[in-house]
């Protein structure tokens, strides 16, 4: 089955074009006129100044109804949105102490090797010949073991210095 365009000749289309003011054989590169090139299109200015509107009485009870179905909608998107956001809080908090604990069990751990390399006793002996320290004789110690009737020894005497007074 041919299409249109094979029925036609070009001779009888191109006069067919021609009859109506078209292209013409004559001028090959004259282009066509655009569509709806006859329409013309006027505008006219309305002024409506002078124009009053009547209040609507119904208006305010159906925007007092927008404003209180809106304000709902605002409490059931609340409600949804807030034990969310509070579990995503409560999550925070929870991760920041774990690392507070964790930072202070650190700490911790430094202040115990510290306490025990201050406790040392070859550091304690290096402190003692630094000063000149020796140790006690034997008539300088009072051992308090509490069965002393008369109180405490060592609020009662005073220690004796060897080479003192």
């Amino acid at each position: 089955m041919a299409t249109l365009a094979t029925m036609w000749k070009r001779s009888s289309a191109l006069a067919a074009i021609g009859e109506r003011g078209g292209i013409r054989e004559s001028d090959p590169c004259a282009l066509r006129g655009l569509p709806n090139d006859g329409v013309f299109f006027y505008s006219k200015k309305i002024d409506n100044s002078r124009m009053i509107r009547q209040a609507d009485p119904n208006a305010s009870d159906e925007c007092w109804s927008a404003v209180g179905a809106g304000a709902l909608l605002l409490m059931l998107g609340v409600s949804i949105v807030a034990p969310h956001v509070a579990l995503v809080r409560s999550g925070y908090q929870l991760e920041a102490a774990k690392a507070e604990r964790q930072t202070l069990l650190d700490q911790r751990r430094d202040l115990e090797v510290r306490e025990a390399g201050l406790l040392s006793p070859v550091r304690l002996n290096n402190i003692a010949k630094e000063r000149n320290l020796t140790s006690p004789m034997a008539n300088q110690i009072v051992h308090l073991d509490g069965q002393n009737p008369q109180g405490n020894l060592a609020s009662n005497r005073t220690p004796t210095v060897p080479g003192g007074r």
